[in-house]
């Protein structure tokens, strides 16, 4: 009885003790609080939009475990378990925007994301420094365009039949046939990939434009008291100081690797291309709005949501077991 009533008595002390600390925790916490609360107040608005717009909305994602009927509500609809998604993997119009997606978003990784690094590197040799300005202008204009724009002049500039480039070749002589590279299935995911390199190359350019700036330009000189011309400078100080901030950028990269970008598809792309250029948030589009199969459209943006935040922590993973010092978490 002894021993037990010991052990007993030695529980309940050590479950005290953790609700005194928890106690301590949240009275400190408040103390912070207290003494910063116009930070607090500061936030709030953020805090509000991400609980209404990001948190709230969440209980939305059980659609994709019903058989919803608009009419009977989200409550009333019978709840199904994974068959929406045994439906919507044996769709083949799903599998099609699925591979799609997947080639669209490595084209524009592999070609997208190394064009700003590249960019930034020759624009931080330029020595002129409004020649330097006016480059940094040029570049980060298009991001500003909205694609709806964007698709009008790329229709006006390689229409085959009334396009800008038909008329200049006719100028020149030229009565052959003008290929349609925005209506060819061949060429139309290097004109989506393209595109948006040269709309968002620049947004990245000066998010390193701001990394470079930061680094130490004692590290330059070191560098060329050893002898380190303008290649070896660029590599082991430049490149290797913009290390952590490319890894980061990378990672938001491919997380996003099912966004091949659902505002440049659907304005650029048309019923002869199709085949070649639906991606799964087209497809969500049409399947969920246009023909109000709701279910199995918040199934293929759940998935894709899934498959994102994986690919963030395996590649977060990846970055770390590289580098500790790179990586979001």
């Amino acid at each position: 009885m002894t021993v037990s009533n010991n052990l007993q008595v030695s529980g309940g002390n050590k479950s005290g003790t953790r609700i005194n600390k928890l106690i301590a925790v949240i009275k400190k916490k408040l103390r912070i609080m207290r003494r910063d609360y116009l930070l607090y107040l500061l936030a709030l608005p953020g805090i509000c939009y991400f609980l209404l717009f990001k948190y709230v909305p969440m209980y939305g994602i059980t659609i994709a475990f019903r058989d919803y009927n608009i009419f009977k509500g989200l409550a009333a609809s019978p709840f199904v378990g994974f068959k929406i998604f045994e439906k919507l993997f044996n769709l083949p119009a799903f599998n099609r925007a699925l591979v799609n997606t997947i080639i669209i978003s490595f084209g524009k990784i592999i070609f997208g994301f190394p064009a700003p690094i590249i960019l930034s590197l020759m624009i931080n040799e330029v020595v002129n420094t409004k020649y330097k300005k006016f480059v940094q202008t040029s570049v980060l204009l298009p991001s500003f365009i909205s694609w709806v724009v964007i698709a009008g002049i790329m229709y006006v500039l390689f229409s085959p039949n009334s396009g800008v480039i038909k008329g200049v070749a006719s100028f020149f002589g030229y009565t052959g046939r003008i290929t349609d590279i925005m209506g060819n299935k061949s060429s139309f995911r290097y004109v989506i990939v393209i595109s948006d390199i040269w709309k968002n190359m620049g947004m990245g350019t000066i998010v390193y434009l701001a990394a470079i700036s930061g680094i130490d330009q004692q590290l330059y000189e070191a560098a060329i008291i050893d002898g380190a011309g303008k290649w070896r400078q660029m590599w082991h100080v430049t490149l290797a100081s913009l290390r952590p901030t490319i890894v980061i950028l990378l990672i938001m990269r491919v997380g996003g690797i099912l966004n091949a970008g659902f505002d440049q598809i659907f304005t650029l792309y048309n019923p002869l291309v199709y085949e070649v250029s639906e991606i799964i948030d087209t497809y969500v589009y049409k399947i969920g709005i246009l023909q109000h199969n709701f279910s199995i459209a918040t199934a293929a943006g759940l998935f894709k949501s899934v498959i994102g935040l994986v690919m963030v922590l395996l590649t977060n993973a990846i970055s770390k077991k590289i580098d500790e010092n790179s990586g979001l978490i």
